[in-house]
This record gives structure tokens, C-alpha cells and sequence, in this order.
């Protein structure tokens, strides 16, 4: 089992760059798969990015690809979102969510689908303006 505890949400301008961070205790990081997820008010739950355990695979929504990187850093029970080049369609609440496993799934739909994930944090929010 594993908790996670995520930070770094706040208001920013059109363009702008932030960066979101989820840290994880209660078990060996490194075999989770983790994705970040996000929901905009009315809306359903959207699949941002999912990292591999060792970090050393990504997928990104096609929204996000290109301006979101996602990383890990194992030693620190940590995993992050960068996002770069922010656009106000990008405001919403945004979850760190994780599944034992550290091998991404081949299939996408499994990917991205937040009920593949079995622990999540408390969502900050981004708030992006034009």
C-alpha cells in the first residue's frame, strides 16, 4: 500500500511553466506505475501522463504531448510533472495515482483509464489564465 501526497498546484498566466510533485510513502516506490490525472469542474476524470517504475518509460495524452514531461526520482519516493507552455484549457484538479506494477500496460485504454489506479492523492489545483 502506498499514500500519496501531492504539491505545487497554483495560478498562473497563459504560457507560463509549473510544476507538480507527488510524494509517495508506505512501500517501495519503484513498483508502482504512476500517472497523473486530471478533472476540470463538470467534467470527467482525463488521463495526463503515466510513468513506468524505474522512470525509464512515458505516455502522454496527445493535449499534453510535447508540453508535459513527466519524471521520477525513486531515491526520493517522488514523481513529477512539468508543464511547460500552460493554456487555460489545462485548469483542473489535477491527481497523482498509482498501481502496483511497474511495467506500463500495452494497451492504452488500460493506461489511461482512472480506474486502473488504486491509490491517489488530494489534487491541487491549477489554475491557468489568459
Amino acid at each position: 500500500q502506498v499514500h500519496l501526497v501531492e504539491s505545487g498546484g497554483g495560478s498562473v498566466q497563459a504560457g507560463d511553466s509549473l510544476i507538480l510533485s507527488c510524494v509517495a510513502s508506505g512501500s517501495t516506490f519503484s513498483n508502482y506505475r504512476t500517472a497523473w490525472f486530471r478533472q476540470a469542474p463538470g467534467k470527467d476524470r482525463e488521463f495526463v501522463s503515466i510513468i513506468s517504475g524505474s522512470g525509464a518509460a512515458t505516455f502522454y495524452a496527445a493535449s499534453v504531448k510535447g508540453r508535459f514531461t513527466a519524471s521520477r526520482d525513486n531515491s526520493q519516493n517522488s514523481v513529477h510533472l512539468r508543464m511547460n507552455s500552460v493554456k487555460p484549457e489545462d485548469t483542473a484538479v489535477y491527481y497523482c495515482e498509482a498501481v502496483l506494477g511497474p511495467i506500463l500496460p500495452p494497451s492504452s485504454r488500460s493506461r489511461s483509464n482512472p480506474n486502473s489506479y488504486h491509490y491517489w492523492g488530494q489534487g491541487p489545483q491549477v489554475t491557468v489564465s489568459s
